[in-house]
């Protein structure tokens, strides 16, 4: 009985091993599918700080926090499910549908830049009537920030699916589930540091070192002008993701003349100057993606609102 027992036992300690291992290797596998998805996640991360930009600074952190509940349940419960189900029946969906979220990506970027230039051109003449636009609703603005995340955690999402498309079906989703959930932290931890650095400043600003007093003081005025640049980048971030999913997209489906181009012009510029020229070359395929989010954008942006307010004055006329 006691060597059936030890048996047993070995048995066990082997499954723990096992067990252990499994543990690792998936680790090591959602850690190799996050790094693919670096460049998208620091787009994420530029992106969502705007949205709190003007917010009072106790409704900060939760709003961060609603925002970052809304991204994992994205991840977990709508796009994992979807691309898991895709790629084990119908992969030849993942393409079109990533290309559907780009070019919502590039609507919002171009529409913004829309109505910065239309909120510029209205500050520059003085007989422009005066109109005090009422912020958003906290739900607006988290729902708003939520439904863009939507499509940056797909393409995360995706493109961690592509690295482990490999891997049994368990183990997949179980390295899905890990890259959720540490993009998700990593994303929003940063973003929440990023939007309460002011209130650092302050702190610092307090103390009796002369030092501290002098970074605090540095972080305070300089943190708008972060969040400000941030914006920017966030919007930036929006048309050269868009545009380059879209480029990708189109040479994947068949018509491979825009990548190309892209791709060819990449290289003429890496190759054309020694010691950056990947660095150049990289900026080059960002700028082109970029060109194209911009393109997609504006003819989404004029379909959606010059020409139904062209129908209403037709219609009041």
């Amino acid at each position: 009985m006691s060597a059936g027992l030890f048996g047993l036992l070995d048995d066990v300690a082997a499954l723990a091993k096992l067990a252990a291992a499994s543990v690792d290797d998936i680790g090591a596998a959602a850690g190799r599918a996050s790094l693919k998805s670096a460049g998208v996640v620091v787009d994420d991360t530029a992106v969502t700080p705007q949205y709190v930009h003007g917010v009072t600074a106790e409704r900060e952190l939760p709003i961060i926090k609603r925002i970052a509940l809304g991204s994992l349940r994205n991840k977990l419960f709508l796009i994992l499910p979807a691309i898991l189900l895709l790629s084990q029946f119908a992969d030849w969906l993942i393409t079109p549908l990533l290309m559907l979220g780009a070019t919502y990506l590039c609507f919002e970027g171009a529409e913004k830049l829309w109505e910065a230039l239309h909120r510029h051109k209205g500050e520059e003449n003085p007989h422009a009537p005066a109109t005090e636009a009422e912020p958003p609703s906290e739900d607006t603005v988290v729902s708003g920030a939520v439904r863009t995340d939507f499509i940056l955690s797909a393409e995360i999402m995706v493109i961690a699916l592509n690295e482990v498309s490999s891997e049994p079906f368990v183990s997949r989703a179980l390295i899905l589930v890990a890259v959720a959930i540490g993009i998700t932290i990593l994303v929003y931890g940063a973003v929440g540091l990023i939007v309460k650095m002011d209130d650092v400043g302050l702190h610092l600003a307090e103390r009796s070192s002369a030092a501290a007093q002098k970074v605090g003081r540095g972080l305070v005025k300089g943190m708008p002008i972060l969040l400000k640049v941030l914006s920017v980048v966030g919007v930036a971030a929006m048309l050269w993701v868009g545009g380059h999913i879209l480029l990708v997209g189109t040479d994947d489906l068949g018509w491979h003349a825009p990548y190309e181009l892209v791709h060819h012009l990449e290289e003429e510029v890496h190759h054309a100057v020694s010691g950056v020229g990947g660095v150049l070359g990289w900026l080059t395929n960002t700028a082109a993606s970029a060109v194209v989010g911009v393109l997609v954008g504006a003819v989404v942006v004029t379909v959606l609102h010059l020409v139904p307010r062209r129908g209403g004055h037709g219609a009041h006329g």
